[in-house]
């Protein structure tokens, strides 16, 4: 029997089997965990959160919380895991990450259409008679991505992005540190860490010395904003740390009523409540450097860590060159790509391109012609459309790595009073053409 093939089980690759054999089509699986891992894994689970347990804004007046709604009523398995693993973080979606792992790992296996096989695949296969989705991420190397490179005769891009620590409540000094969210939204969901003027340039001192670990081609290659070492922010400015992910605006230390010069916030890394990250912490310092360093931050002072942050390279594609909005290779092979190699960033933006290509891997299975297909893609007047438009468009000269936004929305016709208006027929108008294209997929 003809089945899809894909490689990768990540986000992207989950979500796009998902969307395969929700509609009766056979799937078949590839992963090399849990028998192979890379140097950013630590789970043998599947879509495993490599970086952050946050996916970000959960409200419709951001873009990624109306991309999130999207994929909701599109029966995004990501979006249902993660929902069902979710704990408290203000008004962002964040989930217990091993338990999330877990959830899609069994919801994936435990469906009769999808086959999983362990194994590290090296070759694209060079005759197809069934649709193949590459997933394989943005640490593909190697074989693989030589395979890749040479099948579709492309150039490659690099760019780096890194994981934040992770502490144990017991060892965070709740005498210092105090729970609260910024304004109050969303309840006392973060622990902040104040600092004073001189607390502040105390640790901005040590950090802008502290040592590095060493990262192959890092100072010749792209740094993708979103995960800027905190290292390498600071070295910008003083001050630069300061107005980011140290803002302390919306804060309050309760020892002295007064906003913080400084704070360090954490947010909740799994259900327990026992694990906090440091947020925007990403970070290439040594591991004895960031014990050092981090624990001058007060109320971490005998902090324990879990875990160290990491910085690792990510590969992604040239895609408006290769690709097309569906995440198809714009040449007469049935071959798509989805996840962070296509130049989406982000958990929920990858996850999206999967959806996307799963659902016209799918139709292209069934044999409908290329207007039906496109027929149910989503416009750019929907977030997981505008994405794969971006992607896929051939203005991009400079092509880099795109989270959800509202800038790449398709604009609204006519005049608001007010820019709140503008937002919500924005969103109306994207969810109205997500339950159109639902309606037609049925």
């Amino acid at each position: 029997m003809r089945k899809i093939t894909i490689i990768g089980a990540g986000l992207a690759g989950c979500e796009a089997a998902w969307q395969v054999a929700k509609r009766g089509i056979p799937v078949v699986l590839i992963d090399m965990k849990p028998g192979q891992m890379s140097e950013a894994h630590h789970n043998p689970n599947l879509a495993e959160l490599v970086c952050s347990n946050s996916l970000r804004a959960n409200r419709l007046e951001n873009a990624v919380g109306l991309l999130k709604e999207e994929m909701r009523r599109l029966d995004s398995l990501i979006l249902a895991c993660a929902d069902a693993t979710a704990i408290p973080a203000g008004g962002a979606l964040a989930v217990d990450r091993d338990l999330f792992a877990q959830c899609v790992t069994d919801r994936v296996k435990n469906h009769p259409l999808i086959e999983f096989r362990s194994e590290r695949v090296d070759v694209v296969p060079e005759q197809l008679d069934a649709p193949l989705i590459i997933a394989s991420g943005p640490l593909t190397d190697g074989t693989l991505f030589d395979s890749i490179r040479d099948r579709l005769k492309l150039a490659t891009l690099h760019f780096f992005d890194a994981a934040a620590p992770i502490v144990t409540i017991d060892s965070i000094d709740l005498s210092i540190a105090f729970r609260q969210s910024r304004y109050g939204r969303g309840g006392d969901d973060y622990i902040n860490c104040p600092m004073n003027e001189a607390e502040y340039q105390a640790f901005y001192t040590e950090l802008v010395a502290a040592e590095l670990a060493e990262v192959k081609d890092f100072d010749r290659e792209i740094v993708f904003e979103g995960c800027m070492p905190v290292e390498s922010m600071a070295k910008r400015g003083v001050d630069t740390i300061r107005f980011g992910p140290l803002k302390p605006v919306g804060l309050v230390d309760p020892r002295t009523g007064a906003e913080p010069y400084a704070c360090v916030q954490l947010r909740q890394d799994n259900q327990a409540a026992s694990l906090y990250n440091l947020v925007g912490f990403q970070t290439r310092l040594k591991i004895g450097e960031q014990k050092r360093v981090f624990s001058m931050i007060p109320g971490l002072q005998q902090a324990e860590f879990v875990r160290f942050g990491v910085m690792h390279r990510n590969t992604y594609l040239p895609s408006p060159e290769m690709l097309d909005p569906t995440y198809r290779v714009r040449r007469d092979e049935p071959i798509y790509f989805a996840g962070q190699m296509t130049g989406v960033e982000g958990y929920i933006e990858s996850a999206s391109s999967g959806l996307l290509a799963g659902i016209q891997a799918a139709l292209e299975y069934q044999d409908l012609p290329i207007p039906a297909r496109l027929a149910v893609l989503p416009t750019r007047e929907t977030v997981i459309g505008s994405l794969a438009h971006y992607i896929a468009s051939a203005e991009n000269k400079h092509f880099q790595p795109m989270n959800a936004n509202f800038g790449l929305i398709a604009p609204l016709v006519g005049k608001f009073r007010k820019k709140t208006d503008r937002q919500q027929a924005v969103i109306e108008r994207a969810l109205l053409e997500i339950d159109q294209v639902v309606g037609k997929l049925l």
